[in-house]
């Protein structure tokens, strides 16, 4: 079976395609000949993973699938959530982002945080949601070298390391990536 995942996030693509591993073949953006800016305006996760999945079906008439993550934190009542990926405004980098909360969290005690994913699958034309979620804490600074977005502030509850210090290997076992891809790989698999 072949899908499109309508992400421009090259490290999305690596993860979730090692989740999937020869079941499905994954297709890009690119490869699909899609260069265009997706729209993800939305006030919460699941619309922006519809609207971007509906937005690549009805266009190239594909079945695919879209994400949209987003970072809780509890002391910013849920901050920066769906606005994670452009949390210190547009454009920015994962490094900008990270350094808005670490300043936000100075001083703050209660670092509880979970990190959200939501997987909006078009199969077919009908459409079908999953969702991955990991708690976990908000580190006082970065550490570690792998990953991406907020992986090297944000260490998972049960455990000594931040994502950023895990192996793809390691976080793709517990991280709400995978278990929202997980969850759509054995709907798939049930097909």
């Amino acid at each position: 079976m072949e899908l499109v995942f309508a992400t421009n996030n090259l490290h999305k693509l690596e993860e979730v395609q090692s989740l999937l591993g020869n079941r499905i073949k994954l297709l890009s953006l690119k490869e699909i000949g899609c260069h265009e800016e997706i729209p993800e305006d939305f006030e919460t996760l699941k619309e922006n993973a519809a609207q971007k999945a509906n937005f690549i079906f009805d266009k190239y008439k594909i079945n695919c699938f879209a994400d949209d993550t987003g970072l809780e934190i509890d002391a910013l009542n849920g901050e920066p959530g769906v606005y994670s990926a452009r949390y210190a405004g547009e454009p920015c980098t994962f490094d900008d982002n990270m350094n808005k909360v670490l300043e936000k969290m100075q001083g703050i005690e209660s670092r509880k945080a979970c990190f959200k994913t939501v997987i909006a699958l078009i199969l077919d034309g009908k459409e079908y949601y999953f969702e991955g979620k990991v708690n976990g804490e908000i580190l006082t600074e970065k550490v570690g070298l792998d990953g991406f977005g907020y992986d090297p502030i944000f260490k998972p509850e049960g455990y000594d390391l931040s994502f950023a210090q895990m192996s793809l290997d390691e976080k793709n076992k517990i991280s709400h990536r995978a278990r929202a891809t997980m969850k759509l790989v054995e709907f798939l698999k049930n097909r």
